[in-house]
């Protein structure tokens, strides 16, 4: 069965870093981690406005109410029969996310492992296109998309 999937990140970055998390393993097999740092965010529910969706997921996964501001990056990929769209929005207010409480968060505890401002230069961030981003310049150009589609793949 084909599937689409939306979901939505948040790039958040201070003093040249990036926040991101390490999401819990979910297959049980005893490992901590997944082990890659990925930015906040997941999953819009079918038809939940995608500034809703962000600040949805913001919340549970950080207990912070983010300060959207512009859409930055589209990400389009497949894997197996999934199309998955995501994207990534600037949220403002970084200096909010230094100290976070897992525990007094809905998601935080099930879902991350770990959390910090990273070096994007230094450490393995999916999507690989943020090791690259200019983190001075958020906000300030247009738009980019990124398009990892595989025609024919099942």
């Amino acid at each position: 069965m084909d599937t689409r999937r939306v979901a939505v990140r948040a790039v958040i970055a201070k003093d040249g870093k990036l926040f991101c998390v390490k999401l819990n393993n979910y297959k049980g097999d005893g490992s901590n981690t997944l082990g890659t740092w990925i930015t906040v965010g997941g999953k819009a529910d079918i038809g939940e406005p995608l500034l809703g969706a962000i600040t949805r997921e913001v919340i549970e996964e950080t207990g912070v109410t983010p300060v959207v501001g512009n859409l930055l990056f589209v990400q389009q990929f497949s894997h197996h029969s999934t199309e998955q769209l995501e994207f990534f929005f600037h949220v403002t207010n970084a200096g909010d996310f230094e100290n976070i409480d897992l525990s007094k968060t809905s998601h935080g505890i099930e879902e991350i492992s770990e959390f910090a401002f990273v070096d994007p230069k230094d450490a393995e961030i999916l999507p690989k296109f943020l090791n690259e981003a200019d983190l001075s310049k958020l906000g300030t150009e247009p738009v980019k998309f990124f398009n990892y589609m595989t025609i024919g793949q099942d």
